[in-house]
């Protein structure tokens, strides 16, 4: 039986974990935090994801080791590499943390990114302001998720005190892109170079979070760019796991926005909605078993339940509704779980979500 080592034990890798479990691997994961969702999963070693005694248990119970969220220090990641095989690669982690590099990255790739520039005062920030006008987008270039870590300037501000509050330095202004929609590719690569690619996945945030997605994308033309854009990056960094790429679409262009290198939110519809689940192809693309097919069984739709969990009879009494309830404390927030809508039709499942949504929010 594979051992698979997991930094990290929220529901990403709850769900990494049930998939091991229906390939047969044992997956043991690190985490500091008590009771989290991946503990119904596998075992959890409670430690730092910088703690020498953690790491080193985590090193002897393991044959290879992942990860479920892209702010694991990428010293941790280099060290586990000294004795074995971790994946995605440290290049891709270090990438993915610093969202200068990670436009750079897209740009010396081929990859459009909204215009933006580098930040580290006020000073720099006026320069932006000046050169790409407002309204724009203020980040830091390091850590933030789901709508944490960024501003609006949209002109009137205290530009210090915006700046102070992010920080004080080492942030990314970008300009405002009035896109139509936004989508996310996925797509996994093996240790031995095999591709496979999800179904191009609309989704659409609220306050920054992610509320719902829906596969596939209909658009053809613009499902052929985004594979392209996933292939040049996966074999630039010689990527292995499942890797997910944020796109704005602005009319017959993608703008790239950011990468995951991990498993993600928007492709949870996959474990109902294709053959294969992401969460199963990272883990047999990380073992470099052949990888499973991402055929869609349905057109699928996903809603996150977000701070609060709703009654659930009502859920269940629904036909082809999946509740995933990750075993969280509820608070404002805070991603719970999330429920799979799945139909014939992308007219039909679309109701269905709006339904779903709906009641959701009540």
């Amino acid at each position: 039986m594979a051992r698979v080592g997991i930094i990290g034990a929220g529901q990403l890798g709850q769900m990494l974990g049930y998939a091991g479990r229906q390939l047969g691997l044992e997956c043991t994961f690190l985490d500091p935090a008590e009771s989290p969702p991946a503990a119904s999963a596998g075992r959890v070693i409670a430690d730092r994801f910088d703690g020498p005694r953690g790491l080193a248990a985590l090193q002897r119970q393991s044959d290879v080791i992942s990860y479920e969220f892209e702010n694991v220090p990428v010293e941790t990641v280099e060290s586990f590499a000294q004795a074995l095989p971790v994946y995605p690669p440290a290049a891709a982690l270090r990438h993915a943390q610093d969202r200068v590099r990670e436009k750079q990255l897209f740009e010396t790739l081929g990859i459009p990114v909204p215009a933006y520039r580098p930040v580290d005062s006020v000073t720099q920030l006026n320069a932006a302001i000046a050169e790409l006008g407002t309204p724009l987008v203020l980040k830091t270039r390091r850590l933030g998720y789901d709508g944490k870590g960024q501003a609006v300037i949209r002109g009137g501000e205290n530009h210090q005190e915006v700046v102070d509050n992010l920080g004080g330095a080492s942030l990314i202004a970008e300009e405002w892109v009035n896109f139509d929609l936004e989508v996310s590719a996925i797509a996994a690569r093996s240790i031995s170079g095999e591709l496979a690619f999800y179904p191009l996945t609309e989704n659409r945030h609220t306050g920054g979070i992610l509320r719902t997605s829906r596969a596939p994308f209909e658009g053809q033309a613009l499902t052929r760019l985004a594979t392209d854009y996933m292939t040049r990056l996966l074999q630039d960094l010689e990527y292995v796991g499942v890797l997910a790429l944020e796109l704005f679409v602005c009319g017959d262009r993608l703008l790239a926005n950011e990468f995951a290198p991990r498993v993600h939110n928007s492709g949870h519809w996959t474990i109902e909605g294709c053959r294969t689940s992401q969460f199963e192809n990272h883990l047999r693309a990380i073992l470099d078993l052949p990888l499973g097919s991402t055929e869609l069984v349905a057109h699928a739709g996903m809603v996150n339940i977000i701070g609060h969990m709703p009654e659930t009879a009502t859920l269940r009494e629904m036909e082809r509704i999946y509740l995933h309830d990750y075993g969280k404390t509820p608070r404002p927030g805070r991603k719970l779980g999330h429920v799979t809508v799945l139909d014939s039709d992308a007219e039909s499942r679309d109701r269905r979500l709006l339904e779903l949504t709906a009641l959701l929010e009540n």
